[in-house]
């Protein structure tokens, strides 16, 4: 990895403050991104916000976020990023067949229609780098302005997440070899 971790001890006042505020938060744990996102205390204080909001308060549920997330995952090779929200997908009820799928890069059958239009729109907005008028239109009749807004938020914020984890070669826990190619 490329990036020295700080300690708390080591860390300014305002790393600190929002090392504490991680948490305190409903992760319970800074975020492995913020660890280099430290290197600017307001980046790092704004983004870890975010991130809390997306993970756990949008209207989305478990399985319909971290659809979205690993589509991200997937598109950036993000190998840490990977590891750790497949766990959380299978754990929010996503169906494993579908991770197999994203995985191997194969566009996956889905059993309900909101969940291809996640998926969808997440393609969509990584390989394309937007929605075609029907693809908006579909989305927005499923999802509904602010589903559409929250997945919109979720690929964004876990791009900046992946190229985070990819630029400073986070690896994945001892012992663990990634899953991607």
């Amino acid at each position: 990895m490329r990036l020295k971790w700080l300690s708390p001890g080591e860390m300014s006042p305002d790393q600190k403050s929002i090392y504490d505020e991680s948490i305190a938060s409903k992760r319970g744990r800074p975020p492995e991104p913020m660890m280099a996102w430290l290197a600017s205390p307001n980046m790092a204080r704004h983004a870890t916000r975010l991130g809390a909001f997306l993970r756990y308060d949008t209207t989305l549920t478990p399985a319909h976020a971290e659809l979205a997330i690993l589509v991200t995952a997937r598109h950036w090779t993000a190998h840490f990023e990977w590891y750790a929200h497949k766990k959380m997908a299978l754990d929010g009820g996503l169906d494993p067949a579908v991770i197999e799928d994203i995985k191997n890069r194969r566009t996956p059958s889905f059993s309900e229609k909101k969940a291809r239009v996640i998926y969808d729109v997440a393609k969509s907005l990584h390989e394309a780098q937007g929605l075609s008028k029907p693809l908006y239109d579909e989305a927005t009749e499923t999802l509904g302005a602010q589903g559409l807004v929250e997945i919109i938020g979720l690929c964004g914020y876990y791009a900046m997440v992946s190229m985070t984890l990819n630029t400073y070669e986070f690896g994945l826990p001892d012992g663990l070899v990634s899953e991607l190619a």
